[in-house]
């Protein structure tokens, strides 16, 4: 997929030069997404995560700028009529300009043609700008994990469980 320049028509939705490209994760990504993961969160997914999620074969994508260089990724598990998102993230330098939006929309097309009819994510309370993207999306508290999250000095986080009806 990819999507002209600056987002279409939207120039100030993003300051990239050229096209972004929206291509299955591969093993070489990895790298500069485990960066990208490094920079934005405090608890990081590992590299093994990743490559445990390639192995697994869930729905992966990365977004490519107008130079090739991965800007955000999302890893999708389907399993029966649910779709669970398990991670998405756009560079923190890029971020609230719209490349969410359009991995969000990839990730629900990818859910819906799999059959999928709810799509479901954990996301800290502490997470203030995630739990305000998901809402905007449409997403619903359905529920709290409790602990669910590592934290620091041994403590853990619990979990918002979010639900879209798709």
């Amino acid at each position: 997929m990819s999507v002209p320049d600056a987002l279409s028509s939207n120039a100030s939705t993003t300051n990239m030069q050229g096209a972004v490209d929206l291509v299955a994760m591969v093993e070489e990504d990895l790298v500069a997404i485990q960066k990208i993961e490094c920079e934005v969160y405090q608890h990081p997914w590992s590299m093994k995560n990743f490559q445990d999620s390639l192995i697994s074969g869930y729905d992966t994508r990365v977004l490519r700028d107008g130079n090739k260089d991965v800007v955000g990724y999302f890893v999708l598990m389907l399993a029966l009529d649910e779709a669970h998102l398990l991670n998405i993230t756009v560079r923190a330098s890029l971020q609230g300009r719209g490349l969410g939006g359009i991995l969000f929309d990839e990730l629900v097309q990818i859910a819906r043609a799999k059959a999928a009819t709810t799509l479901l994510l954990e996301v800290r309370p502490s997470n203030f700008v995630g739990l305000a993207v998901y809402k905007h999306f449409g997403f619903k508290q359905i529920g709290i994990r409790k602990g669910y999250y590592p934290s620091f000095n041994q403590q853990r986080e619990d979990a918002i469980v979010m639900q879209l009806a798709l």
